[in-house]
């Protein structure tokens, strides 16, 4: 049991502390709501973009094994240097609820014949349009899950801010607001009776 002198000025800090903390715990509240609710929205692309990847992915390999047969292992992994390795994305953030989300800008920009036709087949141009697809996906895939392990993150910091609040300071300051008021009002009775009793005497 916390010690504090029951005057008039601990009483006002004490609803003062309360009312702070009680602030502090709905604030808390609706921006883990809010985080929650982009988060459940990033999962369900998460699993959309996973579908799409596998799906491009199988194609691809697919016209990578017939490009291989038809044209032969040497060949094609010469024809493959001759495709320029780009990194033609840039990440940029942006603040949700605070909290700092990566955006992977990219464009798609139209293939260009980085090689001759009469050394290919269509098998090689299906292939090479379909990992240029699983790479600007794969793009999609990391942003999306890395804003989803930053949301966890801050909701689980939310979350246990907001039960700090809620198990612990908000009962507390009830309970000294309760004790001080309680001790005031039994002061003041006090006061009462004894000044009626001055008041009898004269």
């Amino acid at each position: 049991m916390e010690n504090i002198t029951p005057t008039k000025a601990n009483l006002i800090k004490a609803k003062s502390l309360l009312d702070f903390s009680e602030k502090g715990y709905n604030l808390l509240d609706k921006k883990r709501s809010v985080l929650v609710r982009e988060m459940i929205g990033l999962i369900d692309k998460v699993k959309d973009v996973q579908n799409r990847i596998a799906d491009t992915f199988e194609d691809a390999y697919r016209a990578l094994q017939v490009v291989n047969i038809t044209m032969g292992v040497n060949n094609v992994e010469e024809v493959s240097m001759s495709i320029p390795k780009v990194e033609e994305y840039e990440i940029l953030l942006k603040s949700i609820m605070g909290v700092e989300i990566p955006t992977v800008k990219f464009e798609k920009k139209v293939l260009q014949p980085y090689y001759g036709f009469f050394r290919t087949n269509p098998a090689m141009d299906i292939a090479v349009t379909k990992f240029r697809e699983v790479k600007y996906l794969i793009y999609e895939l990391s942003e999306i899950e890395n804003s989803v392990y930053k949301l966890a993150m801050e909701i689980k910091k939310t979350q246990k801010r907001a039960n700090a609040l809620e198990k612990i300071q908000i009962p507390k300051y009830r309970s000294r607001v309760k004790s001080i008021s309680e001790a005031l009002e039994e002061k003041e009775r006090e006061d009462f009776f004894r000044l009626k009793k001055v008041k009898k005497r004269i």
